[in-house]
């Protein structure tokens, strides 16, 4: 991986049309360098041990080893590398698994070459990323079923936060951007800030997208708010 130069991207995609078409995209673009291209999870798991990208774009359904558990594979033996899904709408459970998996964010398949590009970029630079147009569709995803899932009791409350962090946990969980979060709760966006940095460090989670999971194993995500 290379912090000075273009960010290194493998494309993996099971349509070799999709997967060539978006490594030609990218290529052109300022910044980024397509490093590999991929057409299953197993070849992805194997390029980016051997060509240790910065970034992996990854379809979510292909056959053999799906992105899903790719993801998770990467992110076990490659925690520099981010892994950004591309999906559609109707892959909502997989993205949740992907996120769970270690998926920094998820982009839809429609998206402009520049904004992909930007998005890589982001990715590279830390940036959990969830395609606004898709965030409540995948909310809805995550938040509690009338039917338990899985018996058993409740993960236990957050007690290593304070009341107001857990309703910066569930807001941060429905998708409100550090604005809208501090337009809510009468805070400066500095403030909101470290309190999510306060909430990752207290329940050991990465970034916003595993804070998102964590909230709906505890029950927070109730029915979502206007945004301010």
């Amino acid at each position: 991986m290379n912090a000075d130069g273009p960010v290194r991207v493998l494309v993996v995609d099971d349509q070799r049309l999709v997967r060539e078409s978006i490594a030609s995209l990218l290529d052109i673009e300022p910044g980024v360098s397509v490093a590999g291209v991929a057409a299953d999870g197993h070849e992805a798991v194997e390029k980016a041990r051997e060509l240790t990208p910065d970034v992996v774009l990854m379809d979510v359904r292909m056959p053999g080893l799906d992105g899903v558990r790719a993801a998770a594979v990467i992110a076990r033996r490659l925690p520099a590398c981010r892994v950004l899904m591309l999906t559609t709408f109707d892959d909502e459970e997989y993205v949740v698994e992907a996120m769970r998996s270690g998926a920094c964010g998820y982009l839809l398949k429609d998206l402009p070459a520049r904004e992909l590009a930007g998005a890589v970029r982001l990715a590279h630079a830390g940036v959990t990323q969830l395609d606004a147009a898709a965030t409540a569709h995948l909310t809805r995803g995550l938040r509690p079923r009338p039917e338990p899932a899985v018996p058993g009791p409740p993960p236990p409350p957050p007690d290593a936060l304070t009341p107001r962090e857990v309703e910066v946990l569930r807001l941060v969980a429905l998708g409100w951007t550090n604005r809208e979060i501090a337009a809510r709760l009468y805070l400066s966006e500095g403030t909101v800030k470290n309190h999510i940095s306060r909430i990752l460090t207290r329940l050991g989670l990465r970034d916003r997208t595993q804070a998102a999971v964590h909230a709906h194993d505890l029950g927070l995500l109730g029915p979502p708010r206007a945004a301010p």
